[in-house]
């Protein structure tokens, strides 16, 4: 079942962004093809997952992803939320904190085996699911930083050293609160 979601979702993905791509190309819109282009790849790594015998990401997780590429991609960049709605690039900092620490509770849950889990304090998980929400903000951030040093883009730091501090600090919200959730629920988890 999720090896063929997987496959479905990737592939309207794949398809949808190609579309794009090629619109754009035949349209001379140099910056969003190679968004669109970006997004190809994008929309294919999840294909990797269906290498592994067992897959460790639920649905609801696989989904998150698609979500979270449909709304930055397209919607923020290719269809100019970013530019129209001052919110949309914080919420979507909001949601990757969330999302990347719900993502490190599953690798939580993969790495560490139950036995070891029961005797693990609260805090460990606490420090693990913040740390890698953190941690995606951050190399999110080079990642602007390193693409607005580039000829191809000098947009996506529009506001400098505040726009940067925001999306900080709404990834570290985002995963504080889940890192609060995992610390309260440790046993549920």
């Amino acid at each position: 079942m999720k090896r063929k979601f997987i496959l479905l979702l990737s592939m309207v993905f794949i398809i949808f962004m190609i579309s794009l791509l090629i619109f754009y190309l035949v349209k001379g819109d140099s910056s969003r093809w190679q968004v669109a282009l970006g997004g190809i790849f994008v929309s294919a790594l999840p294909l990797l997952l269906l290498f592994k015998k067992n897959i460790p990401f639920n649905i609801p997780l696989i989904v998150g992803y698609y979500l979270f590429i449909f709304c930055s991609l397209f919607l923020g960049s290719i269809s100019s939320f970013y530019l129209h709605y001052k919110w949309w690039d914080s919420t979507l900092h909001f949601y990757k904190g969330v999302y990347v620490a719900l993502a490190g509770i599953t690798l939580y849950k993969l790495c560490v085996p139950v036995k070891v889990r029961n005797d693990l304090s609260k805090w460990i998980l606490f420090l693990f699911v913040l740390s890698l929400a953190v941690l995606a903000s951050v190399i999110w951030e080079v990642y602007e930083f390193l693409g607005d040093l580039t000829p191809i883009t000098h947009t996506m730091q529009r506001g400098g050293n505040t726009d940067t501090m925001l999306d900080l600090l709404y990834g570290l919200a985002g995963g504080l609160i889940m890192a609060i959730y995992s610390f309260v629920r440790k046993q549920n988890v």
